[in-house]
């Protein structure tokens, strides 16, 4: 029976809603293609959203509402009152909304940490590392450096006792400093890491991707981070390590699924309203074979028609082939659950291909120390005791009951 035959039943776990388009810096690995844009999504469209996903039927026991793309805190604190007001207004009783910002942390202020804490958001700050490092790409627009603003914010969440996680792009010269980078942390009282390797994505051409060997660089980076985190106590979790966990470890009769490859699973939403699914960063990028990857406005139509639109059963069909083909041919599928389709689309230039140096990155690299950690452990080979050191949480935390609702998810 063809894809778009079959019968589709969405579940919705991830709202991304772009408040803005426009971003106050201009990191040279950016791929948004509108950050010059201070346009802004009206309380309106945020209505118009929630209505529709809520009465849909097709939303989980727990919601995710990831407010991302440009910088969100250029918006005021007042507008997210207002917003998360009315998503509280319209949700319905039983489930549970949790906020989620990413932000490049320059505009945190104490207004912005009492909103924080009142809401409990899942608060992201994008940081490259030490000064040196981080002030290479992330900078202003006159090309000066963003870090002292940056970590200013970090300090006064810490300060305020505002929970937060960190995500690290990692560059070349970041790649090359584990133990710098781990000290960095630990100095400025940071807990919970993610890395993102820098990417090619939208018109951004990784100088990564185009060096030699990436995975094993890769490779020796998380290693050496990883052993020397677990020898103190100060990093409590570490993405790349730490959010495999429930993967790898998971009952056989577990439920697993890849919200990327799901019909809906990731609604996202411009300032505009329009509407796209699977990754979020297809939002805004240009195909005409896809419809530039929209599959409806939020004011003008359904959900119900929207999953049926052709640009959605066109992606659906391509994006559902490379997913078979990863199953058929990937022994770490049971990880990764089909991979990402923007990738797969920017490297491969297919939604329907299978493997990328992404998937090698995010799901290989951490999927094979794990393993190779627990084998040592198990045949008790000379640095067995560095093993179980490492692997001690990750142990702990696999044979701990699944949490009734997921941890905040952090964006790449």
């Amino acid at each position: 029976m063809p894809v778009q035959d079959q019968p589709v039943i969405p579940a919705i776990d991830t709202v991304v809603l772009q408040p803005t388009p426009f971003c106050n810096i201009a990191c040279k690995y950016c791929y948004l293609p509108q950050r010059n844009d201070t346009s802004s999504m009206s309380l309106d469209t945020v209505r118009a959203v929630f209505e529709k996903v809520f009465a849909s039927g097709w939303s989980q026991p727990w919601l995710t509402v990831i407010w991302h793309a440009g910088e969100p805190l250029v918006m005021p604190a007042s507008y997210y009152e207002a917003a998360f007001a009315l998503i509280e207004e319209l949700r319905p009783d039983g489930m549970e909304v949790r906020h989620a910002i990413q932000t490049n942390g320059m505009l945190i202020n104490t207004t912005w940490c009492e909103f924080f804490k009142r809401w409990n958001v899942g608060l992201g700050v994008s940081i490259d590392g030490p000064q040196h490092i981080h002030d290479i790409h992330r900078v202003t627009r006159k090309g000066r450096g963003t870090f002292d603003k940056t970590i200013a914010g970090i300090r006064l969440l810490r300060q305020e006792q505002v929970s937060f996680h960190v995500i690290s792009v990692l560059s070349t010269q970041g790649m090359a400093a584990p133990e710098e980078m781990l000290d960095f942390y630990q100095q400025e009282g940071i807990e919970d890491v993610c890395f993102n390797v820098e990417e090619s994505e939208g018109e951004h051409v990784s100088e990564l991707f185009a060096g030699a060997d990436l995975q094993s660089s890769f490779r020796h980076f998380l290693q050496t981070f990883w052993t020397r985190s677990r020898q103190t106590s100060q990093i409590r979790f570490l993405r790349e390590i730490d959010g495999m966990l429930a993967r790898i470890f998971r009952p056989e009769d577990a439920p697993f699924g890849n919200a990327q490859v799901q019909p809906l699973g990731m609604l996202n939403v411009d300032w505009q309203g329009h509407v796209s699914s699977f990754s979020p960063e297809l939002l805004g990028l240009k195909n005409a074979a896809y419809n530039d990857f929209l599959i409806g406005n939020i004011h003008t139509d359904t959900l119900e028609q929207m999953l049926h639109s052709e640009a959605m059963q066109a992606m659906l069909r391509d994006i559902a082939a490379g997913v078979a083909a990863c199953r058929a041919e990937c022994p770490y599928f049971s990880v990764c659950g089909g991979g990402s389709p923007i990738n797969k689309l920017t490297e491969n230039g297919s939604f329907s291909s299978t493997r990328t140096v992404f998937c090698d990155l995010v799901h290989r690299v951490p999927t094979d120390l794990i393993l190779e950690a627990l084998d040592h452990l198990e045949d008790g080979l000379a640095d067995a005791a560095t093993s179980r050191d490492m692997l001690a949480p990750v142990l702990a935390q696999a044979a701990a009951p699944m949490p009734s609702t997921p941890p905040t998810p952090s964006m790449r």
